[in-house]
Protein backbone atom coordinates (compact mmCIF):
# COMPACT_ATOMS: atom_id res chain seq x y z
CA UNK A 1 0.00 0.00 0.00
CA UNK A 2 0.94 3.28 -0.78
CA UNK A 3 0.24 6.47 0.74
CA UNK A 4 0.64 10.00 -1.45
CA UNK A 5 3.14 12.54 0.18
CA UNK A 6 1.07 15.08 1.95
CA UNK A 7 3.21 17.83 3.70
CA UNK A 8 1.72 20.62 5.28
CA UNK A 9 3.42 23.69 5.99
CA UNK A 10 1.99 25.57 9.58
CA UNK A 11 3.18 28.48 11.23
CA UNK A 12 2.60 29.68 14.66
CA UNK A 13 3.37 32.86 16.84
CA UNK A 14 4.61 33.35 20.16
CA UNK A 15 3.13 36.34 22.11
CA UNK A 16 6.46 38.88 21.28
CA UNK A 17 6.43 39.58 17.71
CA UNK A 18 2.96 38.51 16.52
CA UNK A 19 3.02 41.30 13.67
CA UNK A 20 6.16 39.98 12.44
CA UNK A 21 4.64 36.41 12.37
CA UNK A 22 1.28 37.64 10.65
CA UNK A 23 3.23 39.49 7.60
CA UNK A 24 5.43 35.84 7.19
CA UNK A 25 2.18 34.12 6.83
CA UNK A 26 0.63 36.50 4.77
CA UNK A 27 3.60 36.27 2.17
CA UNK A 28 3.39 32.40 2.11
CA UNK A 29 -0.13 32.38 1.73
CA UNK A 30 -1.13 30.48 4.74
CA UNK A 31 -3.10 31.56 7.96
CA UNK A 32 -1.14 31.74 11.56
CA UNK A 33 -2.16 28.58 13.19
CA UNK A 34 -4.31 28.45 16.04
CA UNK A 35 -3.08 28.66 19.48
CA UNK A 36 -4.20 29.56 22.98
CA UNK A 37 -2.00 31.00 25.37
CA UNK A 38 -2.21 32.48 29.03
CA UNK A 39 -0.82 32.89 31.90
CA UNK A 40 -1.56 31.48 35.36
CA UNK A 41 -2.05 33.20 38.26
CA UNK A 42 1.36 32.10 40.14
CA UNK A 43 3.13 33.42 36.41
CA UNK A 44 3.07 30.00 34.75
CA UNK A 45 2.60 29.77 31.11
CA UNK A 46 -0.05 27.31 29.51
CA UNK A 47 0.10 26.61 25.39
CA UNK A 48 -3.01 25.03 23.52
CA UNK A 49 -3.01 24.14 19.89
CA UNK A 50 -6.38 24.93 18.68
CA UNK A 51 -6.00 22.57 16.00
CA UNK A 52 -4.52 19.44 14.77
CA UNK A 53 -0.55 19.48 14.06
CA UNK A 54 -0.29 15.93 13.64
CA UNK A 55 2.37 14.98 10.67
CA UNK A 56 2.47 18.80 10.17
CA UNK A 57 5.77 20.65 9.48
CA UNK A 58 5.17 23.68 12.30
CA UNK A 59 7.54 26.61 12.32
CA UNK A 60 7.23 28.30 15.52
CA UNK A 61 8.03 32.46 15.24
CA UNK A 62 9.39 33.92 18.51
CA UNK A 63 11.44 36.94 19.32
CA UNK A 64 13.75 36.91 22.21
CA UNK A 65 12.45 40.42 23.67
CA UNK A 66 11.26 42.23 26.91
CA UNK A 67 10.80 40.44 29.35
CA UNK A 68 13.23 37.90 27.49
CA UNK A 69 13.22 35.04 29.73
CA UNK A 70 8.95 34.86 29.56
CA UNK A 71 9.04 34.56 25.71
CA UNK A 72 12.21 32.21 25.55
CA UNK A 73 10.29 29.80 27.77
CA UNK A 74 6.98 30.04 26.33
CA UNK A 75 8.21 29.05 22.73
CA UNK A 76 10.20 26.13 24.46
CA UNK A 77 6.81 25.34 25.67
CA UNK A 78 5.45 26.07 22.30
CA UNK A 79 7.86 23.65 20.70
CA UNK A 80 7.10 20.82 23.83
CA UNK A 81 3.59 21.14 22.80
CA UNK A 82 4.11 20.45 19.21
CA UNK A 83 6.10 17.33 19.90
CA UNK A 84 3.85 15.52 22.16
CA UNK A 85 0.95 16.02 19.78
CA UNK A 86 2.93 14.33 16.60
CA UNK A 87 3.91 17.51 14.57
CA UNK A 88 6.24 15.70 11.76
CA UNK A 89 9.20 18.52 11.92
CA UNK A 90 9.53 21.38 14.21
CA UNK A 91 11.75 24.23 13.82
CA UNK A 92 12.43 27.40 15.74
CA UNK A 93 12.31 30.16 14.36
CA UNK A 94 14.74 32.72 16.47
CA UNK A 95 14.43 36.54 14.70
CA UNK A 96 16.96 37.50 17.21
CA UNK A 97 18.52 35.17 19.49
CA UNK A 98 18.15 35.60 23.70
CA UNK A 99 21.53 35.54 25.32
CA UNK A 100 23.80 35.59 22.20
CA UNK A 101 26.20 37.75 23.81
CA UNK A 102 27.34 35.33 26.42
CA UNK A 103 28.96 32.72 23.76
CA UNK A 104 32.25 32.82 26.09
CA UNK A 105 33.50 32.92 28.99
CA UNK A 106 35.18 36.20 29.64
CA UNK A 107 35.70 35.59 33.32
CA UNK A 108 36.19 32.88 35.85
CA UNK A 109 33.31 31.06 36.62
CA UNK A 110 31.33 32.47 33.72
CA UNK A 111 28.04 30.54 31.95
CA UNK A 112 27.87 30.01 28.36
CA UNK A 113 23.98 31.07 28.31
CA UNK A 114 23.98 30.91 24.71
CA UNK A 115 24.52 27.04 24.21
CA UNK A 116 22.15 26.63 27.39
CA UNK A 117 19.52 28.46 25.30
CA UNK A 118 20.23 25.97 22.09
CA UNK A 119 20.36 22.85 24.04
CA UNK A 120 17.46 24.00 26.23
CA UNK A 121 15.66 23.79 22.30
CA UNK A 122 16.90 20.79 21.23
CA UNK A 123 15.57 19.31 24.82
CA UNK A 124 12.14 20.68 23.79
CA UNK A 125 12.00 19.04 20.60
CA UNK A 126 13.30 21.73 18.59
CA UNK A 127 14.25 19.27 15.00
CA UNK A 128 15.87 22.91 12.85
CA UNK A 129 17.10 26.32 14.87
CA UNK A 130 16.92 29.32 12.35
CA UNK A 131 17.98 32.91 13.66
CA UNK A 132 19.63 35.98 11.95
CA UNK A 133 22.28 37.74 12.29
CA UNK A 134 23.84 36.03 15.26
CA UNK A 135 25.85 37.85 17.50
CA UNK A 136 28.29 35.31 16.41
CA UNK A 137 28.59 32.54 14.04
CA UNK A 138 30.36 29.77 16.48
CA UNK A 139 26.69 29.69 18.36
CA UNK A 140 25.35 27.66 15.08
CA UNK A 141 28.22 24.80 16.53
CA UNK A 142 26.68 24.51 19.75
CA UNK A 143 23.73 22.21 18.91
CA UNK A 144 23.78 19.42 17.44
CA UNK A 145 21.12 19.66 14.91
CA UNK A 146 20.80 22.08 11.41
CA UNK A 147 20.57 25.56 12.22
CA UNK A 148 20.28 28.02 9.79
CA UNK A 149 21.72 32.00 10.37
CA UNK A 150 20.35 34.33 8.30
CA UNK A 151 21.58 37.21 7.53
CA UNK A 152 19.93 41.44 6.68
CA UNK A 153 22.95 41.98 5.04
CA UNK A 154 21.64 42.22 1.40
CA UNK A 155 18.32 43.76 3.13
CA UNK A 156 20.35 46.72 4.28
CA UNK A 157 22.78 47.27 1.23
CA UNK A 158 19.80 46.90 -1.45
CA UNK A 159 18.71 50.16 0.66
CA UNK A 160 21.77 51.75 1.22
CA UNK A 161 22.99 51.77 -2.10
CA UNK A 162 20.11 54.15 -3.59
CA UNK A 163 20.83 56.47 -0.78
CA UNK A 164 25.06 56.80 -0.87
CA UNK A 165 25.89 60.44 -2.13
CA UNK A 166 29.83 60.69 -2.16
CA UNK A 167 32.60 58.78 -0.68
CA UNK A 168 31.83 56.46 1.87
CA UNK A 169 33.68 54.34 4.39
CA UNK A 170 31.85 51.45 6.50
CA UNK A 171 32.56 51.61 9.84
CA UNK A 172 33.10 48.53 11.99
CA UNK A 173 32.13 49.81 16.03
CA UNK A 174 34.82 46.92 17.12
CA UNK A 175 38.06 45.01 15.58
CA UNK A 176 35.41 42.04 15.30
CA UNK A 177 33.41 43.34 13.13
CA UNK A 178 35.71 44.04 10.61
CA UNK A 179 34.73 40.71 8.63
CA UNK A 180 30.65 41.99 8.28
CA UNK A 181 32.57 45.76 7.65
CA UNK A 182 34.12 44.57 4.72
CA UNK A 183 31.07 42.64 2.95
CA UNK A 184 28.85 45.45 3.28
CA UNK A 185 32.10 47.84 1.45
CA UNK A 186 32.24 45.14 -0.62
CA UNK A 187 28.89 45.65 -2.24
CA UNK A 188 28.85 49.45 -1.81
CA UNK A 189 32.25 49.95 -3.15
CA UNK A 190 33.17 52.10 -0.07
CA UNK A 191 36.28 51.73 2.43
CA UNK A 192 36.68 50.13 5.54
CA UNK A 193 37.79 51.62 9.08
CA UNK A 194 37.01 50.45 13.01
CA UNK A 195 36.94 51.67 16.00
CA UNK A 196 39.62 50.84 18.69
CA UNK A 197 37.59 50.10 22.25
CA UNK A 198 37.74 48.99 25.65
CA UNK A 199 34.80 47.73 27.33
CA UNK A 200 34.49 47.51 31.02
CA UNK A 201 34.46 43.42 32.64
CA UNK A 202 33.11 44.72 35.72
CA UNK A 203 30.04 47.27 34.05
CA UNK A 204 27.54 46.16 31.79
CA UNK A 205 26.94 48.12 28.75
CA UNK A 206 29.76 50.85 29.31
CA UNK A 207 31.84 51.25 26.09
CA UNK A 208 34.99 53.83 25.47
CA UNK A 209 35.86 54.30 21.78
CA UNK A 210 39.54 55.27 21.56
CA UNK A 211 40.73 55.44 18.62
CA UNK A 212 39.52 55.03 14.65
CA UNK A 213 41.38 52.87 12.34
CA UNK A 214 40.85 53.91 8.31
CA UNK A 215 39.95 56.50 6.15
CA UNK A 216 37.01 58.74 7.92
CA UNK A 217 37.99 62.28 7.33
CA UNK A 218 35.70 64.04 4.25
CA UNK A 219 34.06 61.08 3.96
CA UNK A 220 30.21 59.49 5.04
CA UNK A 221 30.40 56.78 7.42
CA UNK A 222 28.21 53.90 8.02
CA UNK A 223 28.62 52.49 11.45
CA UNK A 224 27.00 48.56 10.83
CA UNK A 225 26.64 46.20 13.86
CA UNK A 226 24.47 43.11 14.96
CA UNK A 227 22.60 45.04 17.36
CA UNK A 228 21.71 48.55 18.81
CA UNK A 229 21.06 47.72 22.87
CA UNK A 230 21.60 50.46 25.02
CA UNK A 231 23.39 52.71 21.89
CA UNK A 232 26.29 53.41 23.89
CA UNK A 233 28.71 51.52 21.96
CA UNK A 234 27.10 53.31 18.25
CA UNK A 235 26.83 56.76 20.12
CA UNK A 236 30.68 56.40 21.29
CA UNK A 237 31.43 55.42 17.70
CA UNK A 238 29.97 58.57 16.10
CA UNK A 239 31.09 61.04 18.50
CA UNK A 240 34.36 59.73 17.69
CA UNK A 241 33.73 59.52 13.65
CA UNK A 242 32.32 63.26 14.22
CA UNK A 243 35.75 64.59 15.81
CA UNK A 244 37.70 62.88 12.95
CA UNK A 245 36.03 65.11 10.25
CA UNK A 246 32.99 62.73 8.85
CA UNK A 247 30.88 64.09 6.58
CA UNK A 248 27.64 62.32 7.77
CA UNK A 249 27.06 59.09 9.84
CA UNK A 250 24.83 56.84 9.78
CA UNK A 251 24.33 53.57 11.80
CA UNK A 252 22.96 50.27 10.54
CA UNK A 253 21.68 47.40 13.17
CA UNK A 254 19.58 43.80 12.02
CA UNK A 255 18.52 44.50 15.94
CA UNK A 256 17.18 47.55 17.77
CA UNK A 257 16.75 46.34 21.29
CA UNK A 258 16.84 49.92 22.33
CA UNK A 259 16.97 49.37 25.84
CA UNK A 260 17.24 52.36 27.86
CA UNK A 261 18.69 55.02 27.80
CA UNK A 262 19.47 53.91 23.82
CA UNK A 263 16.80 56.44 22.39
CA UNK A 264 17.98 59.64 24.44
CA UNK A 265 21.47 58.45 23.17
CA UNK A 266 20.77 58.75 19.65
CA UNK A 267 18.87 61.79 20.19
CA UNK A 268 22.15 63.54 21.05
CA UNK A 269 24.41 61.94 19.20
CA UNK A 270 25.82 63.08 15.63
CA UNK A 271 23.82 60.40 13.69
CA UNK A 272 21.94 61.38 10.31
CA UNK A 273 19.86 58.11 10.35
CA UNK A 274 19.66 54.86 12.25
CA UNK A 275 18.27 51.66 10.16
CA UNK A 276 17.33 49.20 11.75
CA UNK A 277 14.82 45.87 11.21
CA UNK A 278 11.45 44.60 12.94
CA UNK A 279 13.33 41.49 14.43
CA UNK A 280 12.17 42.80 17.27
CA UNK A 281 9.36 44.92 17.98
CA UNK A 282 10.03 48.12 18.53
CA UNK A 283 9.70 50.05 21.43
CA UNK A 284 7.04 52.93 21.84
CA UNK A 285 9.48 55.56 22.80
CA UNK A 286 11.86 54.86 19.71
CA UNK A 287 9.16 56.35 17.24
CA UNK A 288 10.31 59.64 19.01
CA UNK A 289 13.30 59.16 17.09
CA UNK A 290 12.77 61.41 13.26
CA UNK A 291 15.54 59.85 11.73
CA UNK A 292 14.69 56.22 12.71
CA UNK A 293 13.99 53.84 9.34
CA UNK A 294 12.95 50.46 10.19
CA UNK A 295 13.07 47.72 7.16
CA UNK A 296 11.07 44.37 6.56
CA UNK A 297 12.63 41.03 7.99
CA UNK A 298 9.70 39.13 7.17
CA UNK A 299 10.36 38.37 3.28
CA UNK A 300 13.61 37.08 4.04
CA UNK A 301 11.93 34.86 6.87
CA UNK A 302 9.58 33.75 4.44
CA UNK A 303 11.74 32.90 1.49
CA UNK A 304 14.02 30.64 4.07
CA UNK A 305 10.74 28.89 5.51
CA UNK A 306 9.36 28.31 2.15
CA UNK A 307 13.34 26.84 1.18
CA UNK A 308 12.80 24.62 4.39
CA UNK A 309 9.68 22.94 3.64
CA UNK A 310 10.46 22.44 0.35
CA UNK A 311 13.84 20.61 1.29
CA UNK A 312 15.71 23.31 -0.88
CA UNK A 313 19.05 25.30 -0.25
CA UNK A 314 18.98 27.97 2.09
CA UNK A 315 22.34 29.16 1.69
CA UNK A 316 21.57 30.00 -2.09
CA UNK A 317 19.21 32.09 -1.03
CA UNK A 318 21.98 34.56 0.26
CA UNK A 319 24.32 33.82 -2.04
CA UNK A 320 26.45 31.71 0.61
CA UNK A 321 26.80 35.22 3.09
CA UNK A 322 25.29 33.69 5.59
CA UNK A 323 27.88 32.21 7.09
Amino acid sequence: MELPSRKRLMIFSGSSNEPLAEEVAKILGVHLGGVERSVFANGEIYIHYTESVRGADCFVIQSHCHPINFHIMEQLIMIDALRRASAKRITAVLPFYGYSRQDKKGRPREPISARLVGNLFLAAGADRIASVDLHTGQIQGFVDVPFDHLTALHLFTDYLSGTLDGPTTIVSPDSGRVKLAARYAGHLGALVAFIHKRRSLDARNEVAALEVVGDVEGRHCIIVDDMIDTAGTVTAAAELLKERGALSIRVVATHGVLSPPAVDRLKNAPIAETIITNTLPVPADAHELGNLTVLSIGPILAGVIDAIFADASVSAIFKGENT
